[in-house]
């Protein structure tokens, strides 16, 4: 029999695995370009940032889709397919929460303070751990578990600024601030009762984009999780 034929025989009967490694890893390099990219958002608002991080969420969705299909069909896999799904969809909704972060700062028209800056970059730097952990996987997935620590520390840095951020938010000397100085400009021409609405739809809207950090922070802290399940696995 043809040499050819045989190697061709054995291929469909036990088919090469895909590198579910480098499919994460592809993943994980889109999530932290996306960071990068909301961290200059935060910084600017430049809608054309925005819209560039819209563009990098689709392009993560299609490697999402991509990686499921190819879970769904493959003949083995080199850890729990399990696993493998939760890693594909974790690091989506990191990606996700960056795209739907951007949208709420632009139709609450929230000015980005310091707060938001602080989660961010804790954000990004939870995102980079991910990103450095799924790539040592493969090869020395003891070495990828303090990543994976990292990835679970950034979540409670986000929430220390989050607490932080909602105790100036909800303290009554910044309304007691905001009344003296509109009562001081006799130009505003708006009376408390205005002053008080304003300030409260503010903090209202400023505290769902918190929220909406903190959530994301969450997301991280699961892939953290799942990477770590993975390593245990491993070793």
């Amino acid at each position: 029999m043809n040499k050819n034929v045989l190697i061709r025989a054995a291929q469909q009967m036990w088919p090469k695995s895909p590198n579910f490694f480098e499919l994460v890893n592809e993943q994980c390099d889109i999530a932290v370009k996306i960071m990068d990219g909301l961290i200059a958002y935060m910084e600017s608002t430049d809608k054309d940032k925005g819209r560039h991080i819209s563009k990098l969420e689709k392009e993560g969705e299609e490697l999402k889709q991509r990686n499921l299909e190819i879970l769904s069909t493959a003949f083995s896999t080199p850890m729990d397919r399990e696993d493998i799904y939760r890693a594909i969809v974790d690091v989506d909704h990191v990606m996700d929460y960056a795209k739907t972060t951007v949208r709420e700062i632009y139709l609450f028209g929230v000015e980005p303070d310091n707060y938001i800056l602080q989660m961010t970059e804790h954000l990004r730097e939870g995102t980079i751990a991910l990103q450095m952990g799924f790539r040592l996987l493969k090869e020395a997935p003891i070495a990828a578990e303090a990543e994976a620590q990292k990835a679970r520390k950034s979540e409670r840095n986000v929430e220390k600024v989050y607490r932080s951020a909602l105790t100036e938010l909800f303290d009554m000397k910044n309304y007691t601030k905001a009344i003296q100085a509109a009562k001081n400009d006799p130009d505003t021409g708006i009376n408390d009762d205005y002053i008080a609405v304003e300030h409260v739809m503010e903090t209202f809207k400023r505290r769902e984009v918190y929220r909406h950090l903190s959530n994301a922070a969450d997301r991280v802290a699961r892939a953290g999780n799942t990477l770590h399940d993975i390593i245990v696995k491993l070793v």
